[in-house]
């Protein structure tokens, strides 16, 4: 099973980073494996549709499980109707929140926790 975490850096000890769509990484662990990979996200710096980028990068990388603070509602959908599940952590490093997730401690999402265009810096929007 694949899981990607959110993260700010290229490693399992790297920072967690509480935005999906414009988060620096995708930290993929193969849980079965043992094994870590590293995507970086190309869209962070998208003008719109970050997270739906995002998030069909982790279907095509064949993630069955998201970790991040903070989703918006169409990446949400699109990650949902692949199949992908998305829970909620606010843990401060991706080995953390893959922990936290083993252990049953995280909250699945069932809706967006931020509205379209979060993390742009616009708007009072914080990250």
């Amino acid at each position: 099973m694949k899981v990607a975490i959110t993260a700010r850096g290229n490693d399992p000890k790297a920072e967690a980073d509480p935005r999906f769509g414009r988060c620096q990484y995708f930290v993929i662990a193969d849980v079965e494996k043992g094994t870590f990979e590293a995507i970086a996200n190309a869209n962070q710096n998208a003008g719109g549709g970050a997270g739906v980028a995002a998030a069909q990068a982790l279907v095509n990388a064949g993630v069955e499980v998201v970790l991040t603070g903070n989703v918006g509602p169409n990446a949400l959908r699109v990650l949902q109707e692949a199949g992908i599940k998305v829970y909620s952590t606010a843990a401060p490093t991706v080995q953390a929140a893959l922990q936290q997730w083993q252990a049953g401690g995280v909250s699945p999402l069932s809706q967006a926790t931020v509205g379209s265009h979060f993390g742009m810096g616009r708007g009072g929007n914080r990250w």
